[in-house]
């Protein structure tokens, strides 16, 4: 059971909620207790909570205390640490009596478990439907395809990546190799055309091809760095990179996926460089605008891109943060800590210009070698690049620095 909720109505990009587990970390630093993933459902109506100790909480959204005290939390029981959370979509699979009219619609839940074992579990019933084998170490990652198909990814220690047909039962999946590293995180492009993944301690991101199942090519860095996390940008043409290294910080690079040309890297502030608890952990794309969120074990930040300004520092305490997800529609963004709590923090709603609508729509469907063929503007061309984003941006501690 939760131990409590905390709804408190704050300013923009404040606080809203918070979910505490019944059991408390037994030492600071003893591991079982960590959130390692949040996730929202593609429609909003649902949250799943890694809270420790191999429990999933599956909650109704937007949350209120009574739905809390209520049947509609669902506790899932993996019986192993749970890495890795991804909502799938609604499987259609079976007819029955009470579904006489059509199919029904299952909304799946895929987690990514410390033995290497995929679990999928039904999340109106809270029921395990099956499980994936293959995996020789635990699965840190899970994503599905966002074209809506029953194609799921998983990223794993034993350096490998696995493509899942879960549309055939008891297909086998293909295998990705080539990583001398653990495989941290993985990323679909918005048109299921990509894979994008990176290592525990590899300097390079690898692009995968997941129409012919094979290696691309790499974005190389020149030096040494671990690998935190990836996430493509709603159109495909950008992707983000959060690395970081133990003596020199962190980094959050945008690169260009089609033409491997770094765009802009947003860096944390010399005075900062040098603290253990600075790392970068976990970055996302919001899926309403250009908003940036990115996480390391101190704050919580958003950058909003089109202005070129952080519309959100927050979360600053001793809890270090592991990982965040925004909600489909926007508006709300979850962080899970390793302390096993989760916190909810209200987003800025900002109506995106209709020269960035526009971009997005064309660069969903067309390449930058596409673009830059086109006879435009010079400007015109930039800004439908992301050429126009600033090449190095310093984020300064609220702590030491202001």
């Amino acid at each position: 059971q939760l131990k409590s909720v905390s709804l408190i109505v704050t300013e923009p990009h404040d606080l809203i909620a918070e979910l505490k587990p019944a059991h408390p970390p037994r030492l600071y630093g003893s591991a079982g207790c960590e959130t390692w993933s949040v996730r929202f459902s593609p429609d909003g109506s649902s949250f799943a909570w890694s809270m420790g100790y191999g429990i999933v909480k599956l909650l109704s959204w937007p949350l209120t205390s009574e739905e809390i005290d209520s049947n509609e939390e669902k506790t899932l029981n993996c019986r192993q640490t749970v890495w890795a959370l991804a909502f799938g979509p609604c499987l259609s699979t079976r007819v029955d009596a009470s579904h006489q009219n059509g199919h029904y619609h299952e909304l799946l839940l895929a987690i990514g478990l410390n033995n290497g074992v995929i679990q999928v579990w039904d999340v109106s019933t809270g029921n395990l439907r099956f499980t994936l084998t293959g995996h020789q170490a635990p699965v840190r990652d899970l994503v599905f395809t966002p074209n809506g198909s029953l194609t799921l990814v998983s990223a794993s220690r034993d350096k490998t990546l696995r493509i899942w047909d879960l549309a055939k039962k008891g297909a086998s999946p293909h295998v990705l190799r080539g990583p001398n590293y653990w495989v941290f995180r993985c990323s679909i492009s918005p048109d299921s055309s990509v894979i994008a993944s990176v290592c525990n301690l590899d300097s390079k991101v690898y692009l995968w091809s997941l129409r012919s199942y094979t290696f691309m090519r790499h974005l190389t860095y020149d030096h040494e760095r671990t690998m935190a996390s990836c996430d493509f940008s709603q159109d495909g043409a950008l992707l983000a990179i959060a690395s970081y290294h133990s003596t020199t910080g962190w980094w959050l690079d945008l690169w260009d996926p089609y033409t491997a040309d770094l765009l802009t890297r947003v860096e944390n502030c010399e005075l900062c460089a040098y603290r253990s608890d600075n790392l970068l952990t976990s970055l996302s794309f919001s899926p309403v605008g250009l908003l940036l969120a990115f996480k390391d074990y101190r704050a919580l930040r958003i950058w909003d891109m089109e202005q070129d300004k952080l519309v959100a520092d927050t979360d600053h305490n001793r809890a270090s943060g592991v990982c965040c997800a925004f909600h489909p529609h926007g508006g709300v963004i979850a962080t899970g800590c390793r302390d096993g709590h989760v916190k909810f923090w209200r987003v800025p709603h900002l109506v995106p210009s209709l020269k960035h609508l526009c971009r997005i729509t064309l660069r969903f469907s067309i390449s930058t070698y596409q673009v830059e063929a086109l006879p435009l503007p010079k400007k015109i061309l930039e800004y439908l690049t992301y050429r126009d984003v600033p090449k190095q941006k310093i984020v300064y501690c609220e702590e030491h620095c202001r």
